[in-house]
């Protein structure tokens, strides 16, 4: 068999391979590097920003005296008891990490007083249960 031809052949399998997958993931919007977070069509459900990664919704809310996040899985609310979560929040001339403890059912949450502006960035490491964790990014509105 020529060269050629099987390097067709592999390229051929390739996109296949490519279609299956990307028909697996219809309605889903992937940015380009891997483990970063798509949507979902997420809607927020408490006024904040959603990002979904690993088919859980994540949506942060951050106010001038709290930060809350709320997660969810396929619209059920996941248990948070045994959770934790570091967010660091990112501004022009500011970084701050703040730690969010469980506070009931499906939330985690900081109290305090922090600088909240469109355009910061908040980057959260959140921990389920005995699950590794997940990096999990916002962009404030």
């Amino acid at each position: 068999m020529k060269p050629s031809t099987v390097l067709s052949a592999f390229l051929f399998a390739c996109f296949v391979n490519l279609a299956s997958a990307a028909d697996d993931h219809k309605g889903h919007a992937h940015y380009e590097k891997p483990g970063q977070a798509h949507t979902h069509d997420a809607k927020p459900q408490h006024d904040g920003v959603v990002s979904v990664v690993k088919d859980i919704n994540y949506e942060l809310v951050a106010k001038v005296d709290s930060l809350t996040l709320y997660v969810t899985d396929h619209n059920q609310p996941v248990d948070t008891r045994n959770a934790s979560a570091t967010v660091t929040l990112l501004s022009a001339s500011d970084k701050i990490e703040v730690k969010l403890l469980p506070a009931g059912g499906n939330q985690l949450r900081a109290q305090g007083t922090f600088k909240i502006q469109a355009g910061t960035k908040a980057v959260a490491l959140v921990k389920l249960g005995d699950m590794s964790g997940q990096s999990v990014r916002f962009i404030l509105n």
